[in-house]
């Protein structure tokens, strides 16, 4: 990479979201280590609608090499923040010194590392054959995290379901690093999930009591 002057990094529009995103998720392992579940879930929630929007936000600009691996580095990097750490904090800090918690919470973000690492080296393959967009993932999203575990959370909570949560992390672990395509939603699919994620937030707060 070149030598740049000021600071490394970039800093445009294509990259707030993401650097937005990361923040956001970082407040909600804050808010799970404080003892509060429902501000981590919604930082949760939020970390994924950031992440829904950022690529199509970077597509708008014509970018240098340099440039798209940076984002790809930098995407990856801040969804292992919101959507492996957070994700494993939320479960773990609510069954704090319980050893099948620590490994449930210890196995899911491996296999979300994993998951990130390799789409990284074949994200990076894949562009140098073709400048078009990607098509499909293989392996389910890490991203995918925001939208199952609210739900898990919300009714472990009222229905008083214990180990509704660590089951969600294991099937998600385990769809991480299974090799089954996924085809990246267009603006049809990106509408239902943000409808999805609207209903979702309306159950989260009807669960913990806010509606």
């Amino acid at each position: 990479m070149e030598r740049r002057q000021g600071l490394l990094g970039y800093y445009d529009y294509t990259v707030i979201l993401t650097y937005t995103g990361m923040l956001i998720g970082f407040l909600g392992i804050v808010y799970a280590f404080e003892g509060n579940p429902f501000r981590a879930v919604l930082c949760l929630m939020l970390a994924g609608f950031c992440d829904m929007f950022d690529g199509a936000i970077a597509s708008i600009k014509v970018r240098t090499r340099q440039e798209k691996c940076f984002g790809i580095q930098i995407d990856s990097l801040s969804d292992l923040v919101c959507f492996g750490v957070l994700p494993a904090m939320i479960v773990y800090t609510q069954r704090s010194g319980s050893a099948v918690a620590a490994v449930i919470c210890g196995l899911y973000l491996l296999c979300a590392l994993i998951r990130l690492a390799y789409f990284n080296v074949d994200e990076q393959e894949r562009q140098q054959r073709s400048d078009g967009p990607r098509e499909v993932n293989y392996g389910m999203p890490v991203t995918m995290s925001a939208l199952f575990l609210p739900v898990a959370c919300g009714v472990e909570r009222l229905f008083l379901w214990g180990g509704v949560t660590g089951a969600v992390l294991l099937v998600t672990a385990a769809l991480f690093v299974l090799p089954f395509p996924v085809h990246k939603p267009r603006l049809a699919g990106k509408i239902c999930l943000t409808l999805c994620g609207i209903g979702e937030v309306a159950f989260v707060l009807f669960a913990y009591g806010v509606l």
